[in-house]
């Protein structure tokens, strides 16, 4: 059976119950989400009775509970754009709209794609001349800019594919992202849904269920790509956020220790270096790799220096794999 150390086992209950006192147990993370999922729907009834084809979606540690009052975590919103339905396969086609044909290729990079406009009458490859909303490349085909975002976010401060907007005293600060939703599940991911480690997590039932999420595509392209300009980046938000709700409270106190050390030592110097989604992806490959049972209160400490030695590695050899696309650094 799996020993634990004395001390280990003192300072983890310790730190287990100071978190527990500042809002980090099972009662408030359930709270903190059952509230915003129900801003959410709200929303999204607001979109349905003024007839926009539109749904909003808040992901991040507010809507995961994955916060504390001090961490002043940012309300991150995906607004995303039902009238262009984005396909990876041509027999997904639906007549009627402007659909947007996924390019995924050894070009592209790993986690991104392209987009190509088709017909709305027929499920072909819609023809024209490059202009400010498309480009048309070598081979004629019509790729659709990245232009979306600087329209949506216009006044706002960009933050990659978002527009930051500053909050007031008492409100936590917003950004707010553009995107496309594709019904069926990435391609790149697809290898996913068939590998499983020590953790036998994530399981089989959760899998499913991420499969059917689909997933988004959000305007940036990847750094010093040749197509940087035209990319989308594939985010797979709602399946990551059913991740997030699986988890127990000794895995989401051990993500908001990361998320303290990050804003208390390494910030302050190291601005923006290392970010809060770089820890959750961490989380997420320590709890599929390591056994189940390591995930105890009375366990903390050992838990928060396995993530942080693997975060540690991750940044040494400049490679954090994304859990669900992992040829995405």
């Amino acid at each position: 059976m799996y020993q634990v150390p004395d001390y280990n086992q003192t300072v983890s209950m310790k730190l287990s119950e100071v978190l527990a006192d500042i809002g980090v147990d099972e009662r408030i993370v359930m709270k903190r989400r059952r509230t915003w999922l129900l801003i959410e729907s709200i929303e999204n009834i607001t979109h349905q009775l003024l007839d926009k084809n539109a749904s909003a979606y808040i992901f991040g540690s507010q809507s995961e509970g994955t916060t504390t009052i001090d961490l002043q975590s940012d309300l991150d919103q995906l607004n995303c754009d039902k009238a262009f339905p984005v396909i990876q396969d041509w027999s997904d086609w639906i007549p009627g709209l402007y659909n947007l044909l996924m390019i995924q290729d050894n070009s592209i990079s790993p986690g991104y794609c392209l987009l190509q406009v088709l017909r709305d009458d027929a499920p072909l490859p819609l023809d024209g001349e490059s202009h400010h909303l498309v480009f048309k490349d070598r081979t004629g085909k019509l790729l659709l800019k990245k232009f979306i975002v600087s329209l949506f976010n216009i006044n706002r401060e960009i933050h990659g594919p978002a527009g930051f907007e500053q909050g007031q005293p008492g409100i936590s600060d917003k950004d707010s992202v553009f995107a496309l939703h594709c019904t069926t599940w990435p391609q790149q991911a697809r290898q996913w849904l068939d590998q499983q480690g020590e953790g036998q997590w994530p399981s089989a039932e959760m899998k499913q269920y991420c499969s059917r999420t689909g997933c988004f595509v959000v305007g940036v392209g990847c750094r010093g790509s040749e197509h940087e300009q035209l990319e989308w980046r594939i985010s797979t938000s709602l399946a990551e956020r059913c991740l997030m709700f699986n988890l127990n409270i000794t895995q989401i106190r051990c993500y908001v220790l990361m998320k303290m050390i990050l804003k208390t030592f390494i910030n302050p110097l190291f601005k923006d270096v290392i970010t809060s989604f770089m820890c959750k992806t961490v989380l997420f490959h320590c709890i599929s790799n390591a056994h189940s049972n390591i995930w105890r209160e009375n366990n903390l400490l050992s838990c928060l220096s396995l993530c942080l030695y693997l975060l540690y590695n991750n940044i040494i050899n400049e490679n954090c794999p994304h859990f669900i696309i992992p040829g995405n650094n």
